[in-house]
């Protein structure tokens, strides 16, 4: 590597450090500001376990606010980075050198593409592990949530109900389970039986829940269909894929961005997926390769505009990164928003995933070749 590229990426990075502390401060200041007053609900306990609340509550959600601004993050610190070196006439003498200026800003892409592998960890890694604590309320002290759950289907289709589920306990209180098979040759199902039960507590070993004081009610299949033996049996297991950290994240809305694709993949060929809900898992599925591949791609289309020679240039510059960077955001969040839509009577979330990358690429293309080196 030659010195001006160290040079190059020094400055980048001192403008990516300076962005990502200056954006995630910012989000955090404005939520502690708005919500300060829900943190201070559990004042009883005292100062030392509220500000542990604080903490563990913003240490968990940076993850997923790093997410979402890691392409406004990288444009920032190209911005801050350029500005600079613009402001000292760094460019002039570059030029001066016989180096063209895309050649100049090789390092900072490149740069760029290996801190894009941060968000893509960021996504399949970090956060499908802390999806209990994201998805907490402020009032809400870690471990000590109690909450209902209602009809969450696991991928063999059955589904699963509490009146109170203990985060503490990881224990589900007055439990009701429906069995139910596919019907052959339609997209329905039929139960087949229905549990109740006490209490029921989760078996990692035997993937499935234990359960007190349980007992099955056998439906037949028909009208005409008796059933052999008596109605109601007792049953102390059920086998279930659906787990005690799973259910927190079940009974929020968008619950789907916190998993990983994986996770996204075994929960659009589990049978208990609804047909409703599988435009919006392919969506979630193709943003994960789409996403990175958009921040690379707003940074191409705004790194030329920010390679000016002139100094007094750089303000209109900055206007017109922004005023770009800000279309490529806004037109992918429209797309997301028709991707789970019916057109023609088709709805195709992955054409409309990928429809920001094919309208901005030729933009990108077009603003490296007029590129004044």
């Amino acid at each position: 590597m030659k010195i001006l590229d160290r040079y190059v990426v020094k400055q980048f990075l001192i403008g990516y450090a300076i962005a990502l502390l200056v954006m995630l401060g910012m989000f955090i200041t404005v939520d502690l500001f708005l919500n300060l007053d829900e943190f201070a609900e559990h004042a009883n306990l005292g100062a030392g376990a509220v500000l542990w609340n604080i903490a563990s509550y913003y240490g968990a959600h940076i993850v997923l606010w790093f997410r979402d601004l890691a392409g406004v993050i990288t444009v920032v610190a190209a911005v801050f980075s350029l500005a600079r070196m613009t402001k000292n006439n760094e460019l002039i003498a570059v030029m001066a050198s016989g180096m063209s200026l895309k050649r100049f800003i090789a390092p900072i892409i490149v740069l760029a593409a290996l801190l894009t592998g941060l968000q893509v960890l960021d996504q399949e890694i970090l956060i499908p592990r802390l999806v209990q604590q994201l998805t907490r309320g402020h009032d809400d002290m870690p471990g000590t949530k109690q909450y209902d759950l209602w009809f969450a289907a696991d991928s063999n289709g059955n589904l699963i109900s509490t009146f109170r589920f203990n985060e503490q306990t990881q224990r589900m209180e007055n439990a009701f389970f429906i069995l139910r098979k596919d019907i052959t040759g339609t997209d329905r199902k039929a139960v087949i039986g229905r549990i109740k039960a006490g209490q029921a507590v989760y078996d990692f070993t035997r993937k499935g829940w234990l359960l007190i004081d349980g007992q099955m009610m056998r439906v037949p299949q028909s009208k005409d269909t008796a059933l052999v033996g008596p109605q109601t049996v007792p049953a102390d297991f059920f086998a279930s894929d659906l787990t005690p950290q799973q259910i927190p994240m079940r009974r929020q809305e968008g619950y789907k961005s916190l998993l990983s694709s994986a996770q996204l993949l075994h929960m659009a060929n589990s049978k208990g997926t609804r047909q409703s809900d599988l435009a919006e898992l392919y969506l979630q599925k193709h943003s994960r390769v789409t996403d990175p591949i958009l921040n690379l791609i707003m940074l191409l289309v705004t790194l030329p505009v920010l390679v000016c020679r002139d100094p007094r240039n750089m303000k209109t510059a900055i206007m017109i990164s922004f005023a770009a960077s800000t279309g490529c955001f806004a037109l992918t969040f429209i797309c997301k928003m028709f991707a789970t839509e019916v057109f023609f009577n088709q709805v195709r979330p992955e054409l409309w995933a990928w429809a920001p990358i094919f309208l901005f690429v030729p933009i990108a293309f077009i603003q490296l070749d007029s590129m004044k080196t």
